[in-house]
């Protein structure tokens, strides 16, 4: 009896436990349902999200490959008189322009392909038959919005940490074989490395890393506690951690009160919380930055006090803006070409264009404002989306419903 009890408990411990998993599993497919990209994506939505990142693809494949062309006959003398390898050329040079670039007028081909594969739609009267069949333009707009998430995230990641690696390596060549015009040196250089720590550097070679006629004076309540002196200082390019300089013929003098204690020595190991970046700017140098260094760069800089941060607060906060930049534009290129109209699509392209390049120069003038003219740095990144919205409504508001 006992061990056809056991069993009995055993089997039914079993059915149990089956009938627990089936459950569970139910109970995961239906919730695996209601995320699965089926459920929300019929055979209209991929239809034009194919077409539209399809057309994207192919626009910055068109309009970079004409780019590369007019840029090649441009700066081809250039590359002959430096002397420039054509290895270099092609991988440290093109290979993060076309990226760099891509992704700078990414608002541009959104725009185009909107306007070009929608007007083909409209011509075909397509967009007519999915209206008369019951889909409302609301629901029209659904596709073309998933497309946009997809670029928005692209754009985005590539700007914000892919791409400012490249920029560097594209920067040293324009520098070696291109311009010759890249910062290597700064003179009286000032700045604040701590709370109440000034430092000074007559001159910085940025080549070298190394600094001449060094000071660092440290206050406590407005008064002068110690004045640090060093003929040269070295940044330490080896070291494991950031900040780590080596001074040479230091002098320390630490005041007591009516006091003076002074120290001196040939070589000492110290850091200060200053880096090579932070003594020489170079222009386009917040394009090197990822967006976390970007973030950590600003927030640093204003604990210091400095003023000369608004590159890097517009340029942090542009690459934000710009990734909803595929949303205003789309909008008002299905709001614009989503109507059957004689003469095709040129209208429709050339106002795409218009509308395009008014974005991207309305970001530009912006940007100096904000820089030369004390404008906000982030209303400044933020004015082009905010202007395109308002009349991307309007254009919503009006399409065909």
């Amino acid at each position: 009896m006992d061990s056809n009890d056991s069993m009995a408990k055993m089997k039914n411990f079993f059915t149990q436990l089956f009938l627990l998993l089936k459950k569970g599993w139910k109970g995961l497919c239906h919730a695996l349902s209601w995320i699965s990209p089926s459920r929300y994506l019929k055979k209209l939505d991929w239809y034009i999200i194919r077409k539209f990142i399809g057309t994207y693809i192919y626009a910055i494949i068109l309009i970079i490959s004409i780019s590369i062309v007019f840029d090649v006959n441009e700066n081809l003398h250039k590359f002959s008189e430096y002397h420039a390898p054509l290895k270099a050329i092609v991988f440290d040079y093109y290979a993060n322009f076309v990226p760099y670039f891509a992704n700078l007028f990414s608002a541009l081909f959104v725009f185009i392909a909107v306007i070009f594969f929608t007007s083909k739609l409209a011509g075909n009267s397509e967009i007519i038959s999915m209206l008369a069949a019951g889909v409302s333009f609301r629901r029209l707009m659904r596709p073309y919005m998933i497309s946009c998430v997809l670029i928005s995230i692209l754009t985005y990641y590539l700007g914000g940490y892919v791409i400012p690696h490249g920029t560097v390596i594209r920067q040293n060549f324009e520098a070696l074989y291109k311009n010759k015009t890249k910062v290597m040196a700064a003179e009286n250089v000032q700045l604040q490395v701590g709370d109440g720590v000034i430092a000074y550097i007559q001159h910085y070679d940025n080549h070298m890393k190394k600094g001449y006629g060094f000071c660092l004076d440290k206050f406590e309540n407005k008064k002068l506690v110690s004045h640090m002196t060093a003929h040269e200082i070295q940044y330490d390019t080896i070291s494991d951690s950031k900040n780590h300089w080596t001074a040479y013929n230091w002098t320390i003098r630490d005041l007591r009160g009516m006091r003076e204690h002074i120290t001196s020595g040939p070589k000492k190991d110290t850091t200060i919380l200053m880096e090579p970046t932070d003594l020489v700017y170079s222009k386009g140098q917040q394009e090197t930055f990822t967006s976390s260094q970007l973030r950590e760069y600003i927030g640093m800089q204003q604990r210091r006090g400095s003023t000369n941060v608004v590159q890097y607060e517009v340029e942090y906060h542009k690459r934000i803006a710009s990734s909803f930049a595929s949303f205003i534009l789309t909008t008002i290129g299905v709001s614009l070409s989503s109507r059957k109209r004689k003469g095709g699509m040129g209208m429709y392209l050339g106002i795409g264009l218009v509308l395009s390049f008014g974005y991207i120069m309305l970001q530009t003038v912006s940007s100096s404002f904000a820089i030369n003219a004390g404008f906000p740095p982030m209303l400044a990144a933020w004015m082009p989306n905010i202007l395109f919205t308002l009349f991307a409504y309007l254009c919503y508001r009006k399409a065909p419903n």
